[in-house]
């Protein structure tokens, strides 16, 4: 029996299927559980270079309705799994190990997300692709890259995953404020997905929030620098898996519900600016043709790009600042990699 056939049953992918490329992986393994879980799903897809079969017959136990295929990269898999997906997210990568260098790793996980969306412009051109693999602020660069040297770019479908900051925004916020419910107070975080590139937007939470002026510094640290928080806390063993999984499960739902035709979904995320009505004006005045702004989501992916730059205080225009020229190198590096490939 080939790999998948035992969950594949009779593929004829009519109905939603989500495929998640880096289903064995530390984010992708609690990722898939919650999409297993989640009813707007009628086929969950994994793809991983090892122990898929395994994730895919433990997941496939599960009485919900989505039903469940597995693949390995032996046999075609790549292409069983993407052929005819509504949605691929990627988490794939490897996190830094002991003598590794950020560039060594930058190499390595740049080259797996180039090669999943490689698969995905061959075997699944028109699907949203949600990319959380590290770093987000390159890897989209390159997976742009990937599908305009493929004549399948949509800006209106590559979205970067940058939900995580947003949660420990709310997070962290309601630590201060005691709001008994997180996620019931809205908090845009705008800019890149690494350090001094996020920028949560306290003054433009909804509903309004007061935090005191000698704790601000310290929140706004935490939010971009919270998954040290994880790193520290693990010991060495991992970085922040689970938050980040739920936190990709959250942004997959939200494209998912708008895809069927939920009107009114609005949710921050790292977007081609030039592709995506309204972003003109935001890559005009942040001089970065990627960038993480509230974004409305509809049928097509992204709907609308919501410019709330004109309205931060000061203090969030000199962390815009940092974020616009730390952001500009990330999205060269990205580019780089695709037009002159390392050697």
């Amino acid at each position: 029996m080939k790999a998948g056939e035992l969950f594949r049953g009779a593929k004829t992918r009519t109905d939603r299927c989500i495929v998640v490329a880096g289903a064995s992986g530390g984010i992708g393994q609690p990722l898939s559980l919650l999409l297993k879980a989640s009813p707007l799903i009628d086929e969950l897809a994994l793809y991983d270079v090892v122990n898929t079969p395994g994730v895919g017959a433990d997941l496939s136990h599960i009485s919900s309705p989505a039903k469940v295929t597995a693949f390995l990269p032996k046999e075609d898999g790549m292409k069983h799994a993407f052929t005819g997906a509504d949605i691929v997210v990627i988490p794939a990568g490897i996190p830094r190990k002991p003598g590794m260098t950020r560039d060594d790793l930058f190499k390595i996980n740049a080259g797996i997300v180039r090669d999943l969306v490689k698969g995905c412009a061959e075997n699944c051109p028109n699907a949203y692709l949600l990319i959380i693999s590290n770093p987000v602020n390159s890897t989209v660069p390159i997976a742009a890259e990937v599908l305009k040297a493929a004549k399948v770019f949509d800006p209106k479908k590559l979205f970067g995953v940058t939900t995580l900051d947003v949660v420990r925004a709310e997070t962290f916020v309601a630590e201060i404020t005691g709001q008994k419910n997180p996620a019931a107070t809205t908090i845009p975080v705008i800019g890149g997905h690494s350090g001094e590139t996020i920028v949560p937007l306290f003054s433009l939470a909804k509903p309004s929030v007061n935090i005191p002026a000698d704790k601000l510094d310290a929140l706004t640290n935490r939010v971009q620098f919270g998954g040290d928080e994880v790193v520290k806390a693990k010991d060495g063993a991992g970085s922040a898996t689970l938050s980040m999984a739920y936190a990709g499960f959250r942004f997959a739902e939200n494209v998912i519900k708008a895809v069927k035709g939920e009107s009114g979904i609005v949710a921050p995320t790292y977007v081609y600016l030039p592709g995506v009505d309204g972003g003109d004006e935001i890559q005009k005045a942040t001089g970065c043709d990627f960038f993480s702004v509230p974004v409305e989501l509809g049928p097509g992916g992204a709907k609308k790009a919501i410019n709330v730059l004109k309205d931060v205080n000061d203090y969030e225009k000199k962390l815009l600042a940092k974020c616009y020229e730390g952001l500009t190198g990330n999205i060269s590096k990205g580019i780089e990699f695709i037009q002159n490939p390392p050697k």
